[in-house]
């Protein structure tokens, strides 16, 4: 892991950093240690005996790892849990380079938007062929970051849209994830990870909007049912695809960071 820059403000440390060409972001603490959670917990507060938990956050679509969304998010992890949060240039996005492919791709939906037809399946497609490629990336960043003395901890995913195409996989592959935070994706034919969200066992919240207008309902309300995790909420709300309630990211968020301390409930 090569360290490039850090900052930080308010009680957070930012550290970015490329791990085998791939850049990312770290937020931690700026203390040491853990700080208590601003918020009531449902169960007793202590240090990780690993270390302390990670979360993951992946961004969505035509985003970045420091998209204003991903960095709010990761800062409520540090300042109200103590946590640490990483997240990712997916390919093709942020500072990395398009590939002929990524190229391809963008000129096709433009074309396809142009002329008002459905793009759910293209951009089911090329979104399933980047995380094929974003996978091994998240694991060697997870290697990485152990080699340091972070992610020794309980280690959470939180990622919707292309954040969950790349999650899903992610989560089915890499068992030092524990718990996940999915939803604006679906299986779409050719390109449905049904093996895959068999295999994702760990405790996950899905959200749904039920107007999405890039992922049909009934391909949502498909992925959901093949996930395999014997603990699953699925919570829809109307609107469209980014049309998520504030109030939802907040309980998801919620949700995720205290499954990650031991003890705590949902």
């Amino acid at each position: 892991m090569h360290l490039t820059s850090e900052t930080g403000s308010d009680g957070v440390v930012q550290r970015r950093f490329v791990v085998d060409g791939v850049p990312g972001v770290l937020w931690l603490p700026a203390s040491s240690e853990p700080s208590e959670p601003s918020e009531p917990s449902d169960g007793p507060e202590r240090s990780e005996p690993g270390g302390r938990p990670l979360v993951l956050l992946g961004h969505g679509g035509g985003q970045h790892k420091t998209a204003p969304g991903v960095v709010e998010r990761a800062r409520r992890c540090v300042t109200r849990y103590g946590y640490a949060a990483v997240a990712l240039d997916a390919p093709g996005h942020g500072e990395r380079n398009r590939s002929a492919q990524d190229e391809r791709f963008a000129t096709e939906i433009g074309e396809l938007l142009a002329a008002g037809r459905p793009i759910s399946a293209w951009v089911a497609r090329h979104t399933a062929a980047l995380a094929e490629r974003a996978v091994p990336e998240w694991r060697a960043v997870l290697d990485a970051l152990g080699a340091i003395g972070e992610g020794l901890g309980p280690v959470g995913y939180w990622g919707l849209s292309l954040g969950s195409v790349v999650g899903i996989p992610l989560a089915a592959a890499e068992p030092r994830i524990t718990a996940a935070v999915f939803g604006l994706t679906g299986l779409t034919g050719q390109t449905s990870p049904t093996e895959a969200a068999g295999r994702v066992g760990v405790p996950l919240r899905f959200l749904l909007q039920w107007d999405d207008e890039l992922v049909p309902r009934e391909a949502a309300l498909a992925l959901f049912g093949a996930l395999g995790s014997r603990e699953k909420t699925l919570h829809a709300n109307p609107g469209g695809h980014e049309a998520v309630p504030d109030f939802e990211l907040a309980s998801s968020e919620r949700f995720l960071c205290r499954r990650l301390r031991p003890g705590a409930g949902a």
